[in-house]
């Protein structure tokens, strides 16, 4: 388990929501509680609700709910669950990622930088038509055998390299 926890860069936090100590990633600005979270993606909903210009009433009508109980999304006063993620994402307009980029974009990448520019070609592949989305994949899986080729002839090449200098 020290291993898994080690690979995968977690570290032991507590969380004000949750009673037993839970390992999180750290983010670019430290290990966030899942209530930051959370009022990360609210303020997300409320900036993308504003840009479609519709008002919480309006946009909780398209939802099936009353105004106040949608308001609660926007607060971070109730949890979301996916399916009413999705739903949301549908009727804005949204990938979910952005959504959950804006409250843990350290998933997307080492470093900030890399998380930006991962989400940004996301995006943008999103938006293509599938032919060329197909011709990209083509291009994208044989770029990643590259890589994963070039350790292990590294690997095949370091014996002949040590050889050589005996």
């Amino acid at each position: 388990m020290d291993a898994y926890k080690k690979q995968m860069g977690l570290v032991e936090t507590a969380d004000p929501d949750i009673a037993k100590p839970v390992y999180r990633r750290p983010s670019f600005d430290g290990v966030r509680t899942l209530g930051e979270m959370e009022q990360r993606i609210a303020a997300h909903l409320r900036r993308k609700r504003k840009e479609k210009a519709l008002s919480r009433e309006e946009l909780a009508e398209l939802l099936g709910l009353s105004a106040q109980v949608y308001g609660r999304y926007e607060r971070a006063f109730s949890k979301m669950h996916v399916t009413r993620m999705i739903h949301l994402c549908e009727v804005l307009g949204l990938m979910p990622m952005e959504m959950l980029f804006d409250a843990a974009p350290h998933i997307w990448g080492r470093t900030p930088e890399e998380a930006e520019d991962r989400l940004a070609l996301a995006k943008l592949v999103v938006g293509l038509p599938h032919a060329v989305t197909k011709d990209l994949l083509r291009i994208v899986e044989h770029l990643s055998q590259d890589e994963e080729q070039q350790p292990a002839e590294q690997m095949r090449q370091a014996p002949r390299r040590m050889a050589g200098r005996g």
